[in-house]
């Protein structure tokens, strides 16, 4: 009786051992994606005089941060930034950029300080829905 409840520990302990190393190994593969991502990331400045009307959307995804925008254009200039989407671990304050985006009317704007790379994701998102 003992042994088989041992035998059945030892195996809940294999299976759990097994899931633990498949999201670990995951989490690093998603880790790497996402540093060569946000490593490599430029952001272009866009001509917002040659934008014509309207509201775009835009995303941009490094895997473990990502960010989806809506942009809406009027007269040239950038009047509104929605952040439909901010999925993010520590990033959390990068969300103020979109601010400074409006009021510079440019996406050469400093990223927030400690949350760098949630900061370039949604410049990029913004950059990519006013490429569209």
């Amino acid at each position: 009786m003992v042994d088989i409840k041992n035998k059945i520990l030892l195996l809940f302990l294999c299976l759990m051992l097994i899931v633990g190393l498949t999201y670990g190994a995951k989490y690093l593969y998603d880790l790497k994606i996402y540093k060569d991502k946000t490593s490599s990331l430029t952001i272009s400045n866009i001509d917002l005089s040659k934008v014509k009307d309207g509201v775009y959307t835009g995303k941009y995804d490094a895997k473990l941060v990502a960010a989806k925008t809506k942009v809406t254009i009027k007269n040239g200039k950038i009047i509104n930034i929605e952040l439909l989407e901010h999925k993010n671990e520590r990033g959390k304050n990068a969300e103020s950029i979109l601010s400074k985006v409006i009021s510079s009317q440019s996406l050469n704007v400093d990223a927030v300080s400690g949350a760098t790379n949630s900061s370039k994701v949604i410049l990029k998102s913004i950059e990519n829905a006013l490429k569209e």
